[in-house]
């Protein structure tokens, strides 16, 4: 529900402010895509299947969720490691440099990301790579254990860890350190804090936020990535199901957080957001003083 209203807010935002976006906004929009695919297209059927107490669907669907496991995540990855790459090119140009960075050249990059993810999460489905159920049976993703069943398994795995993962990951923390040190040179250049510019204060604000953000997910999916490689290494019954659930709910929670990192660090989203509770209604007029002492669901929200 989070994830969804969050990362709606998000899109009616950039719908609204479309011709006063920023080409490195529409990443941000992407990651909120990204975000809401995985929570329609997953959560629903891994709900209904934990109230079930087993998968529903079988192989077919079991496939299908891993599947769309798969692409929103390398997705998301991606598009954190677009995001640190554009804000280090930012940081690290001259204004003339950092105007070449057009919106249609970010549609180019959004539209590589997504073939991209899209390729990885179609080759365990012709025959490179496996799907397969989680060892706590109501959810599904890569066959972890078939590291050292098959060559095959093996293969996809490391290939897909060092590309998907390792790779993006140590280019988003290898671009944020760049960002810090030109940073940290450049403040120490001023010593006066109240002569700083706007523009610089601006810039590290927005870098803060996409810090935030990729923090967030790496440290999301991190409890997940640990607990999957240690099935890669050991029987997957060694672990108790409660130790592989409660990793992989706390990795799917990381769709819920950018909404609220925006909302503290984006004035304007902090504005948008309140013409729509304006827009739709969503005052809760039970927070009212005048009416707490007559209506009892006041009293009952206040307590």
């Amino acid at each position: 529900i989070l994830t969804i209203l969050g990362n709606s807010a998000v899109l009616a935002t950039a719908a609204k402010r479309s011709s006063f976006l920023k080409s490195p906004e529409l990443l941000t929009v992407n990651l909120a895509v990204a975000d809401i695919g995985m929570a329609i297209s997953m959560y629903p059927l891994a709900i209904a299947s934990a109230w079930n107490h087993a998968w529903l669907g079988g192989d077919a669907s079991c496939i299908y969720y891993a599947l769309m496991g798969f692409l929103f995540g390398v997705c998301s990855m991606m598009t954190l490691c677009a995001m640190a790459v554009i804000r280090f090119l930012v940081t690290n140009s001259s204004k003339s440099n950092s105007n070449k960075i057009t919106k249609n050249t970010v549609f180019i990059l959004i539209a590589f990301i997504w073939l991209y993810s899209l390729l990885w999460a179609i080759l365990p489905l012709v025959g490179w790579g496996y799907y397969g159920p989680e060892p706590f049976g109501i959810s599904c993703t890569i066959a972890w254990s078939k590291f050292h069943n098959s060559s095959n398994g093996f293969s996809f795995i490391l290939s897909m860890f060092l590309l998907c993962t390792v790779l993006p990951a140590l280019t988003i923390v290898a671009c944020y350190l760049g960002i810090a040190w030109k940073v940290h040179k450049a403040y120490q250049e001023i010593q006066n804090i109240d002569r700083i510019p706007n523009a610089a204060k601006l810039e590290k604000k927005l870098t803060l936020m996409a810090v935030l953000i990729s923090v967030g997910f790496l440290s999301s999916w991190t409890p997940y990535a640990a607990a999957s490689f240690w099935s890669i290494f050991n029987s997957s019954a060694s672990l108790q199901p409660i130790v592989t659930l409660l990793p992989c709910l706390f990795a799917k929670s990381s769709t819920a957080y950018n909404p609220f990192i925006y909302y503290i660090f984006s004035k304007t989203f902090r504005c948008e957001i309140k013409k729509l509770q304006c827009c739709c209604g969503w005052r809760v007029r039970y927070f009212s003083s005048d009416n707490s002492a007559e209506n009892p669901v006041s009293m009952m929200w206040s307590g």
